[in-house]
């Protein structure tokens, strides 16, 4: 009895669970959630029975039913519950339980919702019966199927799409129907039973509709055809579904073979039989191919014929051959046939069968894509087997895609194999903490097919062979050709080219300022020739590096490669010795005045030969010139010396440009050379010869400590600390160079293109005249000038009359831009109302401007009316002054007459016809100021102005009052206007006066109907009244930024247009992981501590965007946010307007739609005939619903694609994560869009482990507003086996389409105005950009996250300098640009048929994108950068954020430092654009640590001459306290460190987009906010992470967040992030300056010390204080305590498993180890740790307790010392917990040591020469060396937790860190006592924000206050 009442209580509550649920999914579903169509449970069906049944379908049929028939919907959901039951009765599947469950509790709502009585289930048919025979009718389905028959037969439409899209719903129901009735059939009564089988007999001959609308499909509707997309109708694409159709010369398919949907046979049927292609990878490349084949017939023309053919030349040359183009060169290479004898052999159909072959291979390899070699070596194979297949009668399935049950599957016999290999190498990287040498990586792989030797794989691939060979646990795999060492040696192995250089120009330089030059110095030549020596030297050490660094290669690199590189170690050991041998002896033949020179000359002869021997092969195999003649010469002598001297592989031959590029980079360098050499010889070199000489000289110094290595040795070390410093500015100052002379060139080039003519909103009011002309010569189509203009091609027309054309097809394109302006709530409606341009399609013969150009024009030229006492002539050339207020008066004027002629008829037409006759009479005469009386004009005004706003509305009474204002109209010009003559005349006109008389003139008015009519009477009642100035239109400074780009674009050189059904098709692409997608109003409204919400901070810093939203959707301005809740609408359309201001996917995806929207808008002008669409050229439509064109839509989908590739929204969905409802809802609302994701399906478990199987699957919105699956494709296994985001990437590019594939993050946005621009900018693809075609187009971004914060702005102005000036100057003259990021555009076929668009192998490809730059640039692509298009980019805007993502940057350089690509860029590009590719990449982070670097060298430099001693001597001695080669290399040390190099750049862009003034202004304004130590701070973060990497790895993704930060850091967050990277460093500086002042000698003092050393000062203070120097509220009181109680209890807080370092100072010390991974590692920071001891032995023998005493005794005892104060520290840290039964004798030992210690320094102090300024420095010496100790410890830590020490270290360390946290704590503190810092803070950190005039003091304060206050 018990069980049966808990069971009842369960189902009910369940039932309660069950109701609210799907209750709360109503609301959800109305609009306060995500907006989705109400659909109850049938949004909760378990994918197994998904799957396998119509259950979601019958589901949502009996939603769509319940409110017209609950009973049908009963019956459906029922059935519903049946299918199910069947499927799985014991409920096994994931979720089955819960659905039916839930399912059986909504049967149960509808049963009782019935008013009593009972069920009579057995009517259920015969009411479904008849409700569907009444649906029928009344939703015309027959109707429908006619419809179809006639798209059949015509290809017109004749529904439009709101229709189209009620009528799938219908269809959706419908089948639901059918289905069900199906079912119950067999239960029905006879009668009803045999009606319905005789129904499905019909529907099954007749169901093309029903099933052809429901097909999923993803563009073109292949399956079936379909009446809600028009795209099967132009010819291209059918022409395209006719060349894959089958012919009769294939293979004959057997009977029982399945064609899917309703269409014909084609040849990728035969391919899925041949091979066992999955069925969704045939479908998604069957269109693939469709529609590759119809847009490169597009290219040659558009078939016009009834029967369209495909031209033989699309598709060799646009389809095969760029497709197999890889495969080609591939068997080149290999010296192997093609599987065709030539190309002109095969036939058209066979080299479809070949492309479709390769992209079924392509699109089903998964991970194996990124290796492109292998998939040329898999099609090789298998296009054999298709050969063979295609000579036979009969289609056989093909022997190496044979499984073991006799089916045949291409994934499981090919795929599988290959990823198993993958997986088993991925899973020894150790999530990614393994070192590359110890795992094979995606690029070891794929080079095991760049020789001969992978055939040895065989067909079908042997698993025993060394490639598919899984690694053991033991034994590593061997690498290929490359192996990544963790070593800084790969600087000098990829870039030995340039250091040999440096190292050769600095020793001849050193040799030249030593020994002179010229007729007296005749040795200094042979001097200079040491050269030889050296070059032979630092070759041969090159060589050795390759011998050393291949190891963990040898085994398996081909033996050539090994070969060459035996060849090259032995000559170039040999070489070095012979010339350094032959040297050594013209030395000593210098010496012998006796000698012939016989030495000198052999060595002359020897240099002279090598030299031009490497001169010669320099030339033929890196000058274009000579390029040709290389690739020509065949004989072996001349190829092996080409061999030995560069290595042959794959990628990378033919590494070179045009002569004239070649030239203009050369050019460049020398510019280069010419200054820094200059610069080193007489600022660096020359100024140290004196010193040098003279400290040579001197003897018997004396040291002031304990020498070890100095004796004798002519000072070298004193030397070497002199010379030291200068050297290391001399390897890095040619980066300087580079910045400041591609700032120049950037500049003129920039110039040069026009970049920066319209800077300001006055420019574009100025030149708006011109804008017209120049975007429909740039944007607009030769075909749509043709519809538009049709007389252009005739005679010349007058000018007037072609502005009049040009204004007609600009005005679209404008006004499209202002309404998604307004849109976007950037402008307001009355500011939309005054930049619209009229359509200026009318009979009005001059050009209608915008308003915001003639408003108070009109007012402004009768004040010069009425103040004019002139002539007519006179009047006119004031007014002309400003041609605006000319346009203004005409407008006016013929507006004026032509709305009085529409309104009034009979006698009134005559006096309006009379009255403009006698004015233009007067006109033409000039006697205008005669015949009116000017003075009267504001009163005519007046009165027109009052009847125009009466006719904006017809009611009676309104139309009762223009009759008396037209009449008032009427008295006041005839008898106050007119002259007296001209009055008498109309006063006794007869008829005027009959009428008059008679009370009919102007009685009644003929109101306007005609829209021409009505838009002239709006428009010029505003050009009457509109009274302020539009100077100012738009306000919004963003809107001003955009228009102003925007205009500025047109007069800039770009591609002319093709039309849309010509131009190249193209694809976006995002990648997505977790980011915010659209912010929920929880989100919007939850505040931080300080009561801050992010609508509360979006209000504050939008404020004008905020009133426009309101006034968008129709709320008044004062609306609390509290009340746009009452409205789901309004309530979504707020988390939209909040969403597209943060860095969220929907602003993305809302960007990148307005491609579609363009194309839409372009092809619609373009008027491309289809079925309804079809308009003449005279009838000039208004572009108004063009979106709603079937035609538009359609050209617009076979040319746009967008995919975003949300890697977890399977598992979102699942989890039921709002994330997956907000991009469901992008769905909804973007019809365009496809979302990709990886599915990942649990089956049962195989010996305890749970077996997964992975899918990649393609959803769009179906009708209901659901994710409709389009295709699922299985996967080998998890995808994820390198880094994430291009794994992410990898998976889902099968999508794509198009030749182009746009690449876009996720915090990026677009602009409608950009996105007009695009076919322009795909032109550039056939462009002639040098010897090659383009294969990625870079893009110009526009950082939108810089307005606020000054840090924003810092970070915003770097990164708008690189990706404009900077990239400029990379794509040329460099040609070096490679691919940093979104928004590049790549050649997709290039780049899919070669890797991807992306690397994926983990770690070493962290900074994936710019791999995809070095593929390109490596396989002969060539990639530009182009400037008249931008795309938005979000960046950090907080210095936490910046840090992170600086230090992510920094990590994958230094990963990039170590990896193939660089090395193989650096050795195989020519040395000058080895330099420009060095300098740009890797070397600008080599650069920025040589900058940090020299001050440590500096520095360590002057504090050995300080302990030693030396310093004081070598002053005293040789009178030298410093010297201009110091000076000069640490001013430019210093210029570097603050930035000032970095921010040339920047002031140049300025100069060029902003002008001088703001230029200057811009500057100065960054420098009072403190720029220079913000990027003397990043200077830190990116030497720290950079040096890290290299030393001990440890890269990694760092999520940076993406939110608003205007919010305070506590204290502890910045400590623990920047403790390690910037402090301690810091800190060491400092000591190292305070013993330099402490110890150093200058005749100056201190203060010449503090002058040297500024920078170094300088840079201590930024690194210690500049993260709460930029920290908002940093130096608040309030906010300080509480940082100080949170940092003390942080640094207290014991950690412990599972605590993170977030907690606890204990785990975050531990988290700080964890890149010390290796033995190696630890050995490096043992030998970085020395250092520390460094200040302990130099500060002892400095003290006045040992007086002159220099033996090592006195450091021995030093320490005893150190050694007694541990132990004294260990007493008082013991702790009581572990002696609880001694507490009372550690209690007394602690007194008695404290007073013991006490007394013991007292007595020391006075009876010995112990002073206390010794105890401080004492202190200086022992905090090095105890840091130091720590170091150890950390690097040894396994060592000393054997030795049982390791807590005690962590105390140390822990005092430590209490210890720098109070230095830089202490004056924080005391700056916040003073409230003025706090304010002056705030300005400084947020001046943008209040120049503004925001109210950032709020959002600061927070807004708990303030709401208190009100």
């Amino acid at each position: 009895m018990d069980s049966r009442a808990v069971e009842v209580r369960a189902s009910r509550n369940w039932e309660k669970l069950v109701r609210a649920t799907l209750k709360r999914e109503q609301l959800r579903s109305s609009g306060t959630g995500h907006g989705r169509t109400p659909s109850g449970i049938a949004g909760a069906i378990p994918p197994s029975l998904e799957r396998a049944t119509n259950i979601d379908a019958i589901l949502q049929a009996a939603d769509e039913i319940q409110s017209e028939n609950p009973t049908i919907a009963r019956i459906l959901c029922e059935q519903a519950y049946s299918m199910a039951q069947n499927l799985d009765p014991n409920s096994d599947g994931r979720g089955v339980l819960q659905f039916k469950t839930g399912l059986m509790s909504v049967i149960k709502q509808k049963l009782a919702k019935r008013d009593g009585g009972q069920i009579d289930r057995n009517r259920d048919v015969d009411l479904l019966w008849e409700f569907y025979q009444q649906y029928k009718r009344r939703y015309r389905v027959d109707d429908i199927q006619r419809e179809e028959q006639k798209l059949l037969e015509t290809g017109a439409f004749s529904v439009n799409i709101g229709e189209s899209l009620e009528m799938r719903k219908v269809i959706a129901t419908l089948r639901a129907l059918v289905e069900v009735m199906e079912a119950l059939s067999k239960d029905a009564d006879p009668r009803v039973g045999r009606l319905i089988i005789e129904e499905l007999r019909r529907i099954k001959r007749s169901d093309g509709t029903l099933s052809a609308e429901l097909t999923p499909y993803n563009i073109v509707p292949l399956e079936a055809p379909s009446l809600t997309t028009a795209i099967r109708v132009f010819p291209e694409v059918k022409g395209a579904i006719s060349a894959i159709r089958y012919t009769e010369q294939f293979p004959r398919l057997p009977a029982d073979f399945e064609i899917s949907g309703q269409r014909d046979v084609d040849l990728f049927d035969l391919l899925e039989y041949v091979f066992g292609f999955q069925k969704d990878n045939v479908r998604n490349q069957r269109e693939n191919v469709v529609l590759t084949i119809a847009n490169a017939q597009t290219r040659l023309g558009i078939p016009v014929e009834a029967d369209p053919k495909i031209d033989e030349k699309a598709i060799n040359d646009e389809v095969f051959l760029k497709v197999l183009d890889n495969y080609i060169k591939w068997c080149k290479y290999l010296h192997i046939r093609p599987v065709w004898n030539s190309l002109e052999a095969i036939s058209r159909d066979r080299k479809l069968f070949l492309v479709s072959l390769y992209f079924l291979i392509w699109g089903e390899a998964a991970n194996v894509r990124f290796l492109p070699e292998c998939i040329c070596y898999i099609f090789h194979h298998m296009a054999k087997e298709l050969d063979a297949i295609l000579d036979h009668g009969e289609a056989n399935r093909a022997a190496s895609c044979i499984t073991e049950s006799g089916s045949v599957s291409f994934l499981e016999k090919i795929i599988c194999p290959i990823y198993g290999t993958l997986a088993a190498e991925a899973a020894r990287n150790n999530n990614g903490k393994a070192a590359h040498s110890a795992w094979r990586n995606y690029d070891d792989f794929n080079e095991y097919f760049w020789s001969r030797a992978c055939f040895e794989l065989n067909w079908p691939m042997r698993s025993e062979s060394s490639f598919l060979l899984k690694p053991s646990k033991k034994k590593r795999t061997g690498k290929s050709t490359f192996v990544e060492h963790r070593t800084y040696l790969h600087l000098y192995r990829s870039f030995h080219r340039l250091w040999i250089f440096l190292a050769l120009m600095f020793q001849a330089l050193t040799i030249i300022a030593f020994n002179g030059i010229g007729k007296g110095h005749p040795d200094t030549f042979k001097l200079i020739l040491s050269i030889g020596p050296t070059f032979a030297i630092m070759n041969f050490i090159e060589s050795c590096l390759d011998v050393l660094l291949m190891f963990g290669a040898y085994k398996t690199a081909r033996a050539m490669a090994i070969s060459r590189l035996v060849i090259r170690f032995l000559w170039c050991g040999l070489s070095s010795v012979f010339v350094t041998y032959v040297y050594v002896k013209v030395l000593q033949e210098r010496n012998d005045r006796n000698s012939n020179d016989f030495y000198f000359r052999i060595y002359i002869l020897v240099v002279g030969v090598y030299a031009a021997l490497r001169l010669f092969l320099g030339l033929i195999v890196k000058v274009p010139a000579c390029h040709a003649l290389s690739a020509m010469s065949e004989q072996p002598f001349f190829q092996f010396f080409k061999w030995i001297y560069q290595e042959r592989y794959y990628v990378g031959r033919g590494l070179f440009e045009r002569m004239s590029d070649y030239c203009r980079y050369v050019a460049f360098w020398l510019v280069i050379f010419i200054c820094k050499f200059t610069f080193a010889y007489f600022l660096q070199i020359k100024p140290l010869v004196k010193p040098t000489r003279l400290i040579r000289t001197l003897s018997n110094l004396e040291y002031s400590w304990h020498d070890l290595i100095s004796e004798n040795n002519n000072n070298v070390l004193t030397i070497a600390s002199l010379w030291a410093p200068v050297v290391a500015i001399y390897l890095m100052d040619i980066h300087i160079w580079y910045t400041l002379l591609s700032a120049v060139v950037g500049g003129i080039k920039g110039a040069r293109a026009r970049l920066g003519e319209i800077r300001s909103i006055e420019m574009v009011h100025k030149r708006f005249e011109s804008f017209p002309e120049a975007l429909v010569k740039n944007l607009v189509s030769s075909q749509a000038q043709a519809q538009r203009m049709p007389f252009i091609s005739e005679a010349p027309q007058e000018s007037h009359d072609m502005n009049k054309a040009y204004a007609a097809l600009f005005s679209p394109f404008w006004n499209e831009i202002i309404k998604s302006l307004r849109e976007e709530d950037f402008i307001s409606n009355r500011e939309m109302d005054l930049l619209s341009i009229p359509s200026n399609t009318g009979s009005l013969r001059l050009v209608q401007w915008p308003l915001f150009l003639l408003s108070s024009k009109i007012l402004l030229a009768i004040d010069l009316a009425l103040d004019c006492k002139d002539t007519q002539a006179d009047l006119w050339n004031r007014i002309c002054r400003d041609e605006y207020m000319a346009y203004a008066v005409q407008e006016c004027y013929f507006s004026i007459e032509k709305i009085l002629n529409s309104l009034v008829d009979g006698e009134g037409s005559l006096w309006v016809e009379r009255i403009f006759r006698e004015i233009n009479n007067s006109i033409s005469e000039g006697s205008l100021v005669i015949t009116l009386s000017l003075k009267k004009l504001p009163v005519v005004l007046s009165r027109f102005t009052a009847l125009t706003g009466l006719l904006r509305n017809e009611t009676p009474e309104l139309a009762r009052g223009a009759a008396k204002a037209l009449y008032d109209l009427y008295e006041v010009v005839t008898h106050e206007l007119l002259s007296s003559d001209l009055r008498e005349q109309l006063d006794t006109w007869n008829i005027l006066a009959r009428a008059r008389n008679e009370g009919r003139l102007f009685s009644r008015i003929k109101w306007p109907v005609d829209p021409e009519i009505k838009e002239q009477v709006r428009r010029l009642h505003l050009l009457l009244t509109v009274k302020d100035s539009a100077d100012n239109v738009p306000k919004n400074l963003e809107a001003r930024r955009r228009l102003e780009f925007f205009t500025n674009s047109l007069f800039m050189d770009m591609p002319s247009a093709k039309p849309v059904s010509e131009m190249m098709p193209f694809s976006v692409f995002t990648p997505y992981y977790s980011e915010t997608v659209l912010y929920s109003n929880s989100e919007l409204r939850v505040e931080n501590e300080d009561g801050i919400s992010v609508l509360f901070y979006l209000q504050k810093i939008f404020p004008d965007e905020w009133d426009n939203f309101l006034e968008r959707i129709d709320r008044a301005e004062a609306t609390r946010d509290a009340e746009l809740q009452d409205s789901s609408t309004d309530s979504l359309e707020l988390r939209f307007w909040a969403s597209y201001r943060g860095q969220t996917l929907a602003r993305t995806v809302r960007g990148m739609m307005y491609y579609r929207r363009a194309l839409m808008l372009q092809s619609y002008l373009e008027g491309r005939p289809l079925g309804e669409d079809a308009y003449s050229q005279t009838d000039l439509p208004t572009t108004q619903g063009f979106e709603l064109s079937r035609g538009s839509r359609a050209q617009a989908d076979l040319k746009f694609t967008y995919v975003v590739s949300c890697q977890i929204y399977g598992q979102q969905k699942q989890k039921k994560l709002p994330e997956a409802a907000d991009i469901a809802l992008l769905l909804q609302r973007n019809e365009a869009l496809r979302v990709a994701f990886i599915h990942v399906e649990e089956s049962g478990a195989v010996e305890g482990k749970v077996s997964k199987e992975f899918y990649s699957k393609l959803v769009k919105a179906d009708i209901h507003g659901k994710d409709q699956e389009i295709y699922s494709i299985k996967l080998p296994g998890d995808p994820k086996l390198g880094e994430g985001k291009p794994e992410n990437q990898n998976h889902a590019i099968i999508f794509t389409r198009g030749e182009a594939v746009q690449t876009i993050d996720m915090n990026q946005d677009n602009y409608l105005e950009e996105a007009m621009k695009m076919r322009n900018l795909l032109e550039e693809f056939r462009g002639n950009h040098g010897i090659r075609p383009p294969t990625i187009l870079g893009v110009r971004e526009h950082v939108f996250t810089g307005s606020v914060s000054s840090l924003a702005w810092f970070m915003s102005n770097q990164e708008t300098s690189f990706v404009t000036l900077g990239q400029r100057v990379l794509a040329s003259p460099l040609k070096v640009r490679m691919h940093y990021g979104h928004p590049d555009v790549f050649d997709r076929i290039f780049h899919v048929t070669r890797g991807g668009i992306s690397k994926a192998s983990r770690v070493i490809n962290i900074s994936e994108d710019i791999y995809a730059g070095f593929n390109s640039t490596l396989r002969q692509g060539n990639i530009t950068h182009h400037e008249y298009i931008q795309v938005g980019k979000g960046r950090d805007v907080g210095l936490n954020q910046i840090a992170l993502f600086e230090g992510k940057v920094a990590g994958g350089n230094g990963e990039q430092v170590l990896s193939r690509d660089i090395y193989r860029l650096g050795q195989l590009f020519d040395f000058f654009r080895m330099l420009s590719f060095f300098f740009t990449t890797v070397g600008y982070y080599v650069c920025t640590m040589m900058t940090v670097l020299t001050i440590y060298i500096f520095l360590y430099g002057r504090a050995y001459l300080a302990f030693s001693g030396l310093d004081e001597a070598i002053s005293k001695e040789a009178k030298i306290t410093g010297n201009s080669a110091l000076d000069a290399a640490l001013n430019a040390q210093f210029l570097v460190q603050i930035g000032i190099f970095t921010a040339v750049p920047m002031i140049m862009g300025f100069i060029l987009e902003l002008g001088l003034l703001k230029a200057v202004f811009s500057f100065i304004t960054m420098q009072l906010q403190l720029c220079s130590v913000f990027f003397t701070f990043s200077l830190g973060t990116r030497t720290h992470y950079f040096g890290r990497t290299i030393l001990h790895g440890g890269a990694k993704y760092r999520a940076t967040g993406r939110g608003f930060v205007v919010r305070h850091i506590k204290f502890a967050d910045n400590y623990r992030l920047y403790s390690r990277s910037h402090f301690t460093k810091a800190l060491e500086v400092a000591l190292l300056l305070i013993v330099y002042i402490a110890y150093g000698y200058t005749d100056g003092g201190a203060v010449s010390f503090v002058l040297l050393t500024m920078s170094s000062w300088f840079l201590v203070l930024s690194w210690l204080f500049a993260p709460y120097i930029f920290n908002p509220s940093g130096f608040e009181w309030q906010k300080t305590v509480e940082d100080f109680d949170d940092w003390t209890s942080w640094l207290m807080y014991k950690g412990g498993v599972g605590v993170k370092g977030e907690d606890s100072w204990e785990s975050w010390w531990d988290e700080e180890q964890m890149h010390i991974q290796t033995l190696r590692g630890r050995i490096l920071e043992t030998i970085l740790s020395a250092r520390f001891f460094f200040f302990q032995y130099g500060v002892v023998y400095k003290l006045h307790l040992t007086g002159n005493d220099t033996s090592l005794a006195v450091y021995g005892f030093s320490w005893v010392v150190l050694v007694a104060f541990v132990m004294i520290f260990k007493v008082f840290t013991y702790s009581p917990k572990k002696s609880s039964n001694f507490q009372l004798l550690m209690r007394f030992t602690q007194g008695v040591t404290s007073i013991v210690l006490v007394a013991a320094v007292s007595l020391v102090v006075i009876l010995t020469n112990l002073s206390i300024t010794d105890l401080f420095a004492c202190i200086l010496a022992f905090i090095p060396t105890g840091w130091g100790i720590i170091c150890l410890a950390i690097a040894w830590k396994r060592l000393l937790r054997l030795l049982g020490v390791w807590d005690s270290v962590r105390e140390f360390a822990r005092m430590y860190d209490a210890g720098m946290g109070m230095l830089i704590f202490a004056p924080i503190a005391i700056l916040s006592w003073f409230p003025f810092v706090s304010t002056f803070q705030s300005r400084l950190l947020f001046n943008q924000a209040f120049s503004r005039g925001l109210e950032i003091s709020l959002i600061l304060a927070g807004n708990k206050a303030n709401v208190e206050r009100s």
